[in-house]
């Protein structure tokens, strides 16, 4: 690996941590803006569902894409180009006044978050070679921190009745200005084309359980961002300020849950800590279905956000450690299971709402938790 910088490993690491924080403060804050856009559309579940496939869609597309453009440029012009594209779609987001606009900048801000989102973790790679011990996990805690402090941001947008032009339009340009600024920081790594690969690379039969944990998991995951502050407003029948505040919560339990997750595995194993996330996550989404008021499902939407926090890098360190598949490989295949369940899922819940309600679509998801639950059973003990 050759890399030319002349920044000191800790600013290196402080620049990587700067675009993670990007990434998720900008993305958790077009998600606390969801209800928003549904009200300023006039858009039923199913119809607020459809247009959420735009996102999905510009990331998938984009990925071979992705792929070629960091086998030919560095890394860091990649991100900065990402972050910038990524926070000026953002800007448009408000700007929007009838669906097919909102499709469409929604298919642009999907591409542009795939380019930030492959590059500054091609970033963290190189970052933490220039370190012995292993940082590369906490950035994606950062992550978690920035998506809270997004979520908390739009809260207070929501409370105060901001328009949603001037909420994300100043979060651009502020984002936009840390990403210029701090783009000196970021790691440089002459790019090294990689071998070509087919555009999906599936799972075998042994990695399958490991797939379909993933999945779950990853669906679940986007499911909470896309549709909690809306469940609270058509489920629970709670304001747009306690709606938000639900986001709120959410995020703050998955954060923590990320944190604190490496000292609970060290004592109770990798095995039981992913059993145990499988029933937080259909327990707190039961507790929101079964007793649709605002405590009860806001301690169910804290067991959700700490079953999520740490299934998938724990599934990726079993799975890593394959003996018929590299690491690389093993990591790849289960994350292209897992990225269907991320981006293909939430949409899906607009349609069950529509023909029946927010709180079926809500059970049917709870279902995946004890899919979770029944595929650890099958993982040898670890």
């Amino acid at each position: 690996m050759t890399a030319t910088t002349n920044r000191s490993p800790r600013e290196l690491r402080i620049g990587c941590a700067i675009f993670f924080f990007i990434s998720g403060f900008g993305y958790s804050s077009w998600a606390s803006r969801i209800p928003t856009v549904q009200h300023q559309l006039h858009l039923n579940e199913a119809q607020l569902g459809t247009l959420l496939f735009a996102l999905p869609i510009g990331l998938m597309l984009t990925l071979p894409i992705t792929g070629k453009l960091l086998g030919h440029y560095t890394s860091r012009s990649i991100m900065l180009f990402g972050a910038i594209a990524f926070n000026v779609v953002l800007f448009l987001l408000g700007l929007a006044t009838v669906a097919w606009q909102f499709a469409i900048i929604l298919f642009a801000l999907g591409s542009a978050r795939n380019l930030l989102n492959l590059s500054v973790n091609a970033q963290s790679v190189g970052v933490q070679s220039v370190y012995q011990k292993s940082i590369i996990t906490t950035f994606h805690g950062i992550w978690s921190i920035a998506g809270f402090v997004g979520a908390a941001v739009g809260y207070l947008m929501v409370s105060y009745n901001v328009n949603l032009f001037y909420h994300l339009g100043a979060i651009s340009i502020l984002l936009c200005a840390c990403s210029v600024y701090f783009y000196s920081y970021t790691f440089y790594q002459k790019p090294k084309a990689v071998e070509r690969k087919p555009f999906l690379i599936l799972p075998d039969k042994y990695m399958l359980k490991f797939a379909v944990i993933c999945f779950a998991c990853m669906a679940c995951e986007n499911t909470m961002y896309d549709w909690s502050a809306i469940y609270f407003e058509k489920a629970v029948h709670a304001g747009k300020a306690t709606a938000t505040a639900a986001f709120v919560v959410y995020m703050i339990a998955m954060t923590t849950g990320r944190f604190a997750g490496d000292k609970i595995v060290l004592r109770i194993g990798i095995k039981n800590m992913l059993n145990y996330s499988g029933w937080f996550i259909f327990t707190g989404l039961m507790l929101a279905v079964v007793f649709p008021y605002p405590l009860v499902a806001g301690a169910g939407f804290i067991l959700v956000g700490l079953g999520v926090a740490c299934v998938v890098p724990l599934v990726f360190s079993i799975a890593g450690k394959s003996a018929s598949l590299s690491s690389g490989t093993a990591i790849a295949s289960i994350s292209t299971v897992g990225y269907f369940g991320f981006l293909l899922v939430p949409p899906f819940v607009g349609y069950i709402a529509q023909a029946a309600d927010l709180r079926w679509s809500f059970g049917v998801i709870a279902i995946l938790g004890m899919l979770i639950v029944w595929m650890v059973s099958k993982i040898e003990a670890t």
